[in-house]
């Protein structure tokens, strides 16, 4: 009867301080600071609607999977699979880089071609990701001019040893 009375008292408590809490944090805060924070909260919110227009502008332009090879002193190890997907802000941009793929993934293919080994880009079998990504950022500004793209984005990055 202790135990059951005991139960009921924490359940009333729990429910009591959930209801508190809800109704607390149910009332907007309301602040009343006059003509220049209003101004400055103005401005903030027009500069969170330039962001999500900026977002909605984002184009994503994917190419095709390219396979390359971790290459060691006894031949090929390991093949990479990477699907690369470029970031632009424009559509003018993603027709420049749909355009320019087939350059793109040459350079990309040349630029990685045997640079991919145990020392280089794999640490404990597994791909640097992000060594990766630095280095097709690189190769995408040469290709497509430096304010043309805005990241490189990996999709898929798939290991199989051979």
């Amino acid at each position: 009867m202790k135990l059951l009375s005991t139960f009921a008292f924490v359940l009333m408590l729990l429910g009591a301080s959930a209801g508190g809490s809800y109704l607390f944090f149910k009332q907007s805060a309301v602040a009343d600071a006059g003509d220049a924070s209003q101004s400055a909260i103005d401005k903030k919110a027009k500069k969170i609607s330039q962001a999500e227009e900026g977002k909605k502008s984002l184009k994503f332009v994917e190419l095709e999977p390219m396979v390359l090879p971790i290459i060691d002193d006894s031949g090929i190890q390991q093949l990479i699979t990477l699907v690369v997907v470029i970031e632009v802000d424009s559509e003018e941009n993603a027709k420049q880089v749909k355009d320019l793929s087939p350059r793109l993934k040459d350079a990309f293919i040349q630029d990685m071609y045997g640079v991919l080994n145990r020392k280089a880009s794999l640490e404990g079998g597994v791909l640097r990701v992000d060594r990766l990504k630095k280095r097709l950022t690189k190769v995408s500004a040469k290709v497509l001019g430096e304010d043309n793209a805005n990241q490189v984005l990996l999709q898929v990055v798939q290991q199989n040893p051979v």
